[in-house]
C-alpha cells in the first residue's frame, strides 16, 4: 500500500505523476531527452541502461517497465534484457554498451566509483563524450526514479503482459505523452 494517497489504478511512477503533475512534467521531460529523443545510442541500449540500474536498485516496477520497453526496441528480445540484468559482460550486446553499463553500475553505487579507466574503456570501444555523459545521467536519474517509486511504496502489477502492452506505446510516443493520463487521473478524483 502506498505511503501516500495516489489515484487508484495507476502503478509505480504513473500514480506519483498523477498525484503531483508539477513534478511529473520535468521528470517526464528528462526521461524523454535521455531515453527517447535523438541520440547516437540506440533507444534499446538506453533502455537497457535504465533497466540495469533499476535491477541493481531492486526496483521491480522500473526494471520491468523499462525492460519491456528495451525488449520492444530489440525486436521483442526479452532474453537479452534478462542477460544484461544477470551478467551484462557476457550478454550478446556490443562491447561499447558493455563498457557503458560498467560505468552505469558504478554510478548506481556512487558517482565517485567511476574511474578514468572506466571512461577510457568506453572510449576505446567507440563511446563519445556525449554517450558517456548520457550514460552517467541515465544511471543517476534512474537511481532517483527508483527511489521515488519505492520510497513511496507504490504498487506494481505482477502481470508482465501489461508492461509489454504499454511498452509499445512508450517506445513509439516517448515519455512526454504522460501528461494526458495525468490530467485524466486528476479529473477523475485524484488528489
Amino acid at each position: 500500500m502506498p505511503h501516500i494517497r495516489v489515484p487508484a489504478g495507476l502503478p509505480g511512477i504513473r500514480g506519483l505523476f498523477a498525484f503531483r503533475p508539477e513534478t511529473a512534467v520535468p521528470l517526464s521531460e528528462i526521461a524523454q531527452v535521455l531515453l527517447h529523443d535523438e541520440s547516437t545510442l540506440t533507444p534499446g541500449g538506453r533502455e537497457l541502461i535504465a533497466t540495469y540500474v533499476s535491477s541493481r536498485n531492486d526496483c521491480f516496477y522500473c526494471q520491468t517497465a523499462h525492460g519491456a520497453i528495451a525488449a520492444h526496441h530489440l525486436s521483442g528480445n526479452e532474453d537479452i534484457v534478462q542477460e544484461v540484468k544477470r551478467d551484462f559482460e557476457h550478454a550478446a550486446i556490443s562491447d561499447k554498451l558493455k563498457a557503458l553499463l560498467a560505468i552505469a553500475g558504478k554510478v548506481q553505487r556512487s558517482g565517485k566509483d567511476v574511474q578514468p579507466e572506466d571512461v577510457e574503456r568506453a572510449r576505446r570501444e567507440g563511446a563519445t563524450d556525449r554517450e558517456i555523459h548520457d550514460t552517467v545521467l541515465i544511471a543517476a536519474a534512474f537511481c532517483m526514479y527508483n527511489r521515488y517509486v519505492d520510497g513511496l511504496a507504490t504498487w506494481s502489477p505482477t502481470d508482465i503482459g501489461g508492461f509489454r502492452e504499454r511498452a509499445a506505446g512508450v517506445a513509439q510516443e516517448g515519455y512526454v505523452g504522460v501528461l494526458g493520463y495525468i490530467k485524466a487521473a486528476r479529473g477523475a478524483g485524484g488528489d
